[in-house]
């Protein structure tokens, strides 16, 4: 079974390594920076979160802030788990094929991809902490995946696990801390310089003179 899902995963990785191989000079430049680009997106969708979550209470912002935690923790989780497998990457095992990315040499093996990991990872924390960043945070972890398969570094597999790795660890890096984070957001916000990073200043209250006449219309009714 094991031997059947790697030979499809290979073959898949062959013809997406052959189609890269076709396409204009600035898109598989575009694909090579891109690969690494990708995850630039999500600290963007970090520091939304958390500008966001200001404005919605104490476990949001926790989990805003825990984000970038627990990518970094999933992170070594994968590679962790990648520790105790000696698999070649595409580029490495199909030297017949002209990859976009340059192979890394033999000892920094593929599955599961770091990557992924972390773009699965930062995902879900960022799904977890505003949901309205979903569609975004899931597009481009399947973008940075895909694109580790473009430029020939990392087969389907490795990408599809290395997601589920993040995803999962992150998840169940916020679900543990999410109290403790909220405890610490409430304590830090009790300081005055630090209260404006935590919570979002209250829109200003109606004046005297307009709550008179609220009062009054509201008497009079």
């Amino acid at each position: 079974m094991v031997s059947e899902i790697f030979a499809t995963s290979a073959a898949w990785s062959r013809a997406v390594i052959e189609f890269a191989d076709g396409l204009d000079p600035w898109a598989r430049t575009a694909a090579q920076w891109g690969t690494d680009l990708f995850l630039g997106v999500f600290a963007f969708l970090f520091l939304m979160a958390w500008w966001r979550a200001r404005s919605a209470g104490s476990r949001l912002v926790g989990l805003a802030l825990l984000a970038p935690v627990a990518t970094v923790i999933a992170y070594f989780a994968s590679v962790t788990v990648k520790s105790f497998f000696q698999q070649l990457r595409p580029c490495q095992a199909m030297t017949d094929l002209n990859t976009i990315a340059t192979c890394d040499p033999v000892g920094d093996w593929s599955f599961p991809s770091n990557h992924a990991a972390v773009a699965g990872a930062a995902a879900a924390a960022v799904i977890i902490a505003w949901r309205r960043f979903a569609v975004a945070a899931v597009l481009f972890a399947a973008l940075e995946a895909f694109s580790r398969v473009l430029v020939g570094v990392h087969y389907p597999h490795d990408v599809t696990v290395g997601l589920l790795v993040g995803a999962a660890v992150a998840t169940l890096v916020c679900l543990l801390a999410a109290r403790p984070m909220t405890f610490l957001v409430d304590r830090l916000a009790e300081n005055d310089r630090l209260r404006p990073l935590l919570r979002a200043r209250a829109a200003p209250g109606p004046g005297p003179e307009i709550e008179q006449i609220r009062e009054k219309a509201h008497s009079s009714a």
